[in-house]
């Protein structure tokens, strides 16, 4: 049986030629790495050592882990696809030539598909976090991250909210939420370069547990009981720290609004059809209106938005059409988060 392989995206041997590279693929012939007593050793595809310093040098550049299995690494110094292998999970990891990446996005998105992996387990935890009694440390962080997740409000900081007056989760006071009918409540504060934020939560049993936090003694608006019963601030290591060890990876909270904000931008394009006018000016005019979108509701310019919170495959697979026809079936949340998390699979597949 001969395997039919797919044909490249378009939009993808342009970005190669942009840059000057080489669309390649792993299942062409490579460069293997084999065991060789504390370190490693390489064979070109005919199985002849690789000696010249020159691509050992490139080898070790690329940093491949030694924990990886069936790593390949292209012959070529020119691949856009410079290496791949399979971490400790099995999962598929890609190492990519520099000027691919300046032309990609600057590899800002590669965690993405992770993280969207993970976020089932992260949600036991919070749903299991949520449920303790009092409000240990454990519990409001729970809360935090749960809010971040419905509003994808930054985590902040102690140093920007003393010094720019600028605030985030973690460092909002009881002045800046007010509780609304119907178990909504609205954020009203000032955030990072001074642009003011007004959200609302719908979320009636998270809107009950932050009344509860607001009660504790103090300003801040999450805190929580230590053991010895004093009344401690949440802070955005402590965030980070607990998304790690929910999500068994080293994610942040900056990453919620990666995700955020892409799958907020997969959402709205997969609803616009390409103008029947596919000239450079009217694409462009469509997504500049829906960076638009995504940047207010993060609350970034759209520059901002463009550069560090949408995926750029999610540019040019709607352009093509592509992005329309793999989101077709999603209909509720979590059927956008599948379908959007597919999408990306598929993109970093074809990449």
């Amino acid at each position: 049986m001969v395997a039919v392989l797919a044909p490249v995206p378009a939009e993808n041997l342009h970005a190669a030629r942009q840059a000057g590279l080489v669309y390649v693929c792993d299942t062409e012939p490579g460069i293997r790495r084999e065991k060789k007593g504390d370190g490693f050793a390489y064979r070109h595809p005919d199985g002849s050592p690789v000696t010249d310093e020159a691509t050992l040098a490139r080898i070790r550049a690329l940093a491949i882990p030694p924990a990886y299995t069936d790593v390949w690494i292209c012959p070529d110094p020119q691949g856009h696809l410079q290496a791949t292998g399979r971490d400790a999970k099995g999962r598929k990891q890609y190492r990519y030539h520099a000027d691919w990446a300046s032309v990609r996005g600057d590899g800002k998105f590669e965690r993405i598909v992770a993280f969207g992996e993970a976020l089932p387990r992260l949600r036991r935890r919070l749903a299991r976090d949520l449920r303790l009694p009092g409000f240990p440390r454990g519990k409001v962080l729970a809360i935090v991250v749960s809010v971040m997740a419905r509003t994808l409000i930054r985590v902040g900081n102690d140093c920007y909210a003393r010094s720019n007056r600028s605030f985030g989760l973690t460092t909002l006071r009881n002045r800046h939420v007010g509780f609304l009918r119907g178990g909504r409540a609205r954020f009203r504060f000032r955030g990072k370069s001074g642009l003011e934020h007004e959200i609302v939560l719908d979320d009636a049993q998270l809107v009950k547990l932050m009344k509860h936090c607001q009660q504790l003694p103090g300003q801040s608006l999450f805190q929580y009981v230590d053991d010895a019963g004093a009344v401690q601030p949440v802070g955005s290591a402590q965030v980070n720290d607990y998304l790690r060890e929910a999500m068994g990876e080293a994610f942040t909270a900056k990453d919620f609004r990666t995700w955020g904000g892409t799958l907020a931008a997969i959402e709205r394009f997969a609803a616009i059809p390409p103008p029947e006018e596919a000239s450079e000016r009217a694409l462009a005019a469509v997504e500049k209106a829906v960076v638009g979108e995504v940047a207010q509701l993060l609350g970034n310019t759209p520059a901002v938005c463009r550069k560090a919170y949408v995926d750029p495959a999610v540019f040019a697979a709607w352009r093509s059409g592509r992005l329309q026809q793999a989101c077709a079936g999603a209909r509720n949340a979590r059927g956008w988060e599948r379908a959007a998390l597919a999408f990306l699979r598929g993109a970093r597949r074809e990449a």
